[in-house]
């Protein structure tokens, strides 16, 4: 941890407030959202379909306003658009815990999901400009804060949660009214860099698009998004099949290994990756591991029950926790590369745009691929062949990585006569 504090101090005011900012947004977030499915449920007694109803819209929300929140950023600055997003998850979670009526959760999930589409792209752009020729470097510490908010979260909500769940959307919501007035105060204005030539947002939109290398990449990049989402979906089900009856305590342990890997090791495995390979091969390395990262889980696991012994427990869960350890370091790998891949490829135009319309495409990519990892592992159970889940899943990581190391051989993630980013310092 103490290279972590060395490479904090060592970036300037702005730099660290903006992780300090997202360690803060993900521990309100993560402390409320594993719950709210229960308490809609069992609290309030609505029915599975309304429940899905509630998480769907802030899901479609967030996924589906990236593009807008990136192109307002881009246009009014990024200072607003993280208050803005800041003051929407503020009245989003205090509603959440208050109202019972379906279309006030509805309107109150919908806030909270248009927030996080207005203040992602904006910070992750705020953070590139102010980073400069550290980008790889900022980002891969910004993940450490990131990862770390994710972790402290749910155990904070687990706590709040003795008392009643109205307690905990409220400390969210404080959290993030907190998070504005230190922002109002003490960030400063920052503008993205417009388009060569002046024009409307649809012209913004067209660039965007027209940027063919970097929609190749976002495509490409799908895959590496299906695998990290799979620590929500596959390993758990893995983890209710393996240890039926404690599913949910293995599941968290599972989520606290894929955080530990990313707090403990992501600034190492960078500064490793940097001295080794160039940003493309470690991408493609990183997806690579993330697809191998599976291939563990063809040992057949044995059930394990409360009489299984230590060995017993250990021998059945030992594949399920080296697929998530692998799976997080091929993830810390990727991240802060896939990042400054995206600004390379925007020419450091209309940074915020570009990734709102990269986590749009990657949203998509997710349900997609949720669905279709749900429908393999349907049919693999039915056909009494489970392995063909973890096939299916490595596949798709060499697939993916394949696909990037093409579009690197090609010379099409290398961006041409890119300008440089403006270092601000406060």
């Amino acid at each position: 941890m103490n290279s972590l504090a060395v490479q904090f101090r060592s970036f300037n005011g702005c730099i660290r407030l903006l992780m300090v900012q997202q360690f803060t947004i993900n521990t309100a977030f993560y402390m409320l959202m594993p719950y709210l499915a229960v308490h809609l449920a069992d609290g309030l007694g609505m029915a599975a379909w309304a429940v899905g109803l509630v998480l769907g819209v802030r899901n479609f929300t967030q996924q589906g306003m990236f593009l807008v929140g990136g192109t307002l950023a881009d246009r009014l600055g990024y200072k607003p658009m993280i208050m803005a997003g800041c003051v929407l998850r503020t009245v989003g979670f205090g509603l959440l815990g208050f109202v019972d009526s379906l279309p006030a959760l509805v309107v109150a999930s919908a806030a909270t999901g248009f927030a996080g589409a207005l203040f992602n792209p904006a910070v992750r752009a705020y953070l590139a400009q102010e980073a400069g020729e550290r980008r790889v470097e900022a980002f891969a510490t910004f993940n450490v804060f990131y990862q770390a908010g994710m972790f402290v979260g749910p155990l904070v909500g687990l706590a709040l949660l003795t008392a009643d769940f109205g307690l905990v959307c409220s400390v969210a919501a404080l959290l993030f009214l907190a998070l504005t007035v230190i922002q109002f105060r003490m960030l400063p204005d920052r503008q993205g860099t417009p388009s060569a030539e002046p024009a409307g947002v649809l012209a913004d939109w067209r660039t965007v698009v027209h940027n063919r290398p970097f929609l190749l990449f976002s495509a490409a990049m799908i895959g590496s998004y299906v695998l990290s989402f799979q620590v929500y979906l596959a390993l758990p089900l893995q983890a209710h099949r393996v240890a039926p009856g404690s599913g949910d305590a293995v599941t968290t342990a599972l989520f606290a290994v894929s955080a530990a890997v990313a707090v403990v090791g992501q600034l190492k495995i960078t500064a490793w990756a940097r001295a080794r390979w160039t940003s493309q091969r470690a991408i493609v390395y990183g997806i690579a591991l993330m697809g191998v990262a599976f291939l563990p889980l063809l040992i057949g696991p044995e059930t394990v029950t409360g009489g299984s012994g230590v060995m017993g427990w250990g021998i059945a869960l030992a594949p399920l926790f080296a697929a998530v350890a692998l799976l997080g370091l091929g993830t810390a790998v990727v991240y802060p590369f896939e990042m400054d891949t995206v600004i390379s490829l925007a020419r450091g135009r209309l940074v915020a745009t570009h990734y709102g319309l990269y986590n749009t495409v990657s949203g998509l990519g997710i349900t997609l691929g949720n669905l279709a990892t749900g429908a393999v592992w349907d049919a693999a159970e039915r056909m009494g062949h489970p392995e063909l889940t973890w096939w299916a899943l490595a596949a798709t990581g060499a697939l993916c990585a394949g696909c990037v190391g093409l579009l690197a051989r090609s010379g099409r993630l290398t961006a041409r006569s890119e300008p440089e980013l403006a270092v601000v310092t406060s």
